[in-house]
């Protein structure tokens, strides 16, 4: 508790509620103890309470910005790829309690970004909105000045779904269509589909490549960013 402190520089009251917020489930199933007393409803509430807290910055600073701009850099920002490398950087991932075999999961994005919104849930119910919006505000506002600056940082997977969930609840196909060259040196292609439309087509020297060429392209197509 007392690291959580240091770390968002913000008292705590209730220590059972961030107990639960560091618990992985790979714990509780291990020790028999209800779901209800890991980390995932509070992640649920947290994933709300960073999105609400990163729109009002957003909305703030940039006051001269449309909805399309805003989104993309929320999506950015939002993303699991930076509240995983966030985590890390402040020392929370080591803070996780896992089951005694699975130390191994603190080093994925994805724990390390499900942990970071459960504790941003936790201090929501704790009373302290306040003091979570100003570290937020601290943490965050280099990546999103930077990420303002630089669009060849955008990751334009994470826009899409920001933007195709906010419309429809449904989110982006990625199909590998094609592969080709020898096995040192392939070029993947592949789709986006969305609602059963291909929006758009990508091609790399890896599939994650492909992918987030296919998301640029279908981003354009949609009017995330700007079709430059």
């Amino acid at each position: 508790m007392r690291e959580l402190e240091k770390i968002f520089n913000i008292k705590i009251s209730d220590e059972g509620l961030f107990k639960k917020a560091l618990t992985h489930s790979s714990y509780t199933n291990e020790n028999k103890i209800s779901c209800l007393d890991n980390y995932e409803r509070l992640e649920f509430l947290g994933d709300a309470v960073l999105k609400l807290a990163i729109s009002e910055i957003l909305y703030k600073k940039y006051p001269e910005y449309a909805e399309g701009q805003l989104t993309k850099i929320r999506a950015v920002i939002v993303s699991d790829s930076m509240l995983g490398q966030i985590s890390k950087e402040v020392g929370l991932d080591e803070l996780v309690i896992l089951g005694e075999h699975d130390d191994k999961l603190r080093k994925l994005e994805s724990i390390r970004a499900c942990v970071f919104e459960a504790v941003l849930g936790a201090y929501y119910l704790d009373g302290k909105a306040a003091g979570l919006w100003e570290f937020l505000e601290k943490t965050f506002m280099p990546y999103i000045e930077d990420i303002d600056k630089s669009s060849e940082k955008y990751n334009a997977k994470a826009m899409l779904q920001e933007f195709t969930q906010g419309k429809t609840k449904e989110i982006p196909e990625y199909r590998l269509v094609k592969e080709a060259g020898p096995a040192h040196d392939k070029t993947f292609t592949v789709e986006v589909v969305y609602r059963g439309k291909i929006l758009g087509r990508g091609e790399g020297k890896t599939k994650k490549e492909a992918e987030q060429k296919g998301a640029l392209e279908a981003c354009k197509i949609l009017g995330v960013v700007d079709n430059g």
